[in-house]
């Protein structure tokens, strides 16, 4: 079985970065710079003045929180993610885990409401929370695309956002609980205080990996826990703002931007005397969605990097895989490639 280490290894380092702030209310022109800047430097970026309603963010808020502070054996009803619903420590399938436990939905009204019947009795205030949030989340993930469009000139500016407003999107949904690591019982098991369970409480809630989907919107309550790696062996700390969205690229549009764009990796620490919670919607397209560099981003300096794929094809790979794999490795073009290399599609 393959663990995720449970802890941040020795030799990394930790750096201090001031990451790009992107303030939503500021002249149109200059913000899709600073969105593409930020997506080429970092693939990563705060976002503040974002439009998303205080009330639909503290209702969602507060119902996840009493979805969470129940017995286990309750928590367990809605459960276990196959792969939508109740998961606890077991990331994927493929032995990763992790001091979590999260909700993922399908972001399907009608799926969200079907779900919610195991998860709270006053189920429709759930769905009601939860699809009201992800309405307006998704509209903000679709207004960023949309800006990043524009900054790149390309001719079709809704190239991206559309890929999420299709119907038939994958988008996911995920509520993320990292418990305290003060917290003297296995957040899987009821009154569990032996020995064990506290000593191998690990430090890491959610190892290193990458977002395969195009875009991810994440916010989460004031406790800090999240780092992004910028390069090999380095974190940076991303200080909380519960007021905030932080955003980053996933593998999808690292692709479609033929490499501009990078695809960031992070990972989620948990925190020594409290607990952390996080929203994050995943925007993805639909799963016959054919996927591919952006023609305005293949020069002959530049040559086209990554196959063509559709959606359905790169989520099978993902779920193939180990937690930190490089996924995109295995669609990269190689010099044996020829009929990709330098090939316009249509």
């Amino acid at each position: 079985m393959v663990v995720a280490s449970p802890n941040p290894t020795r030799n990394e380092k930790i750096q201090a970065v001031d990451l790009p702030i992107i303030d939503l209310s500021a002249e149109r022109s200059q913000v899709r710079k600073l969105i593409v800047k930020a997506c080429e430097d970092y693939g990563f970026f705060k976002v503040i003045n974002h439009g998303v309603p205080k009330d639909i963010i503290s209702k969602v808020e507060e119902q996840s929180l009493s979805f969470f502070a129940q017995p286990v054996s309750e928590k367990q009803r809605a459960g276990p993610s196959d792969p939508f619903g109740y998961g606890c420590k077991n990331i994927g399938l493929n032995g990763d885990t992790g001091e979590i436990e999260y909700l993922i939905f399908n972001t399907n009204p009608i799926s969200i409401a079907q779900r919610s019947k195991t998860i709270l009795n006053e189920h429709t205030k759930f769905s009601s929370a939860v699809s009201g949030y992800i309405a307006a989340v998704r509209d903000l993930a679709c207004e960023l695309l949309d800006l990043i469009g524009e900054g790149l000139w390309v001719p079709d500016t809704s190239v991206f956002s559309r890929l999420i407003r299709d119907v038939d999107s994958d988008s996911v949904f995920r509520l993320n609980h990292y418990p305290h690591l003060h917290n003297k019982k296995d957040i899987c098991k009821d009154n569990d205080t032996s020995p064990s369970s506290i000593s191998n409480i690990s430090k890491v809630g959610f190892g290193e990996h990458s977002d395969p989907q195009l875009l991810t919107l994440l916010r989460s309550n004031d406790v800090g826990g999240l780092q992004i790696s910028p390069q090999d062996g380095v974190w940076v700390s991303v200080p909380s703002d519960p007021t905030a969205y932080w955003v980053n690229v996933g593998d999808v549009l690292q692709a479609m931007t033929n490499g501009r764009f990078v695809s960031v990796r992070h990972r989620a620490l948990t925190n020594p005397s409290k607990s952390r919670m996080s929203m994050a919607y995943f925007a993805a397209s639909s799963l016959n969605a054919c996927l591919s560099a952006l023609p305005e981003m293949v020069t002959p300096e530049k040559p086209r990097l990554y196959k063509p794929f559709t959606w359905a094809e790169y989520k099978k790979t993902t779920h193939s895989l180990r937690l930190g794999e490089n996924r995109l490795n295995l669609f990269r073009i190689s010099t044996n490639d020829e009929c990709f290399i330098d090939q316009p599609l249509e």
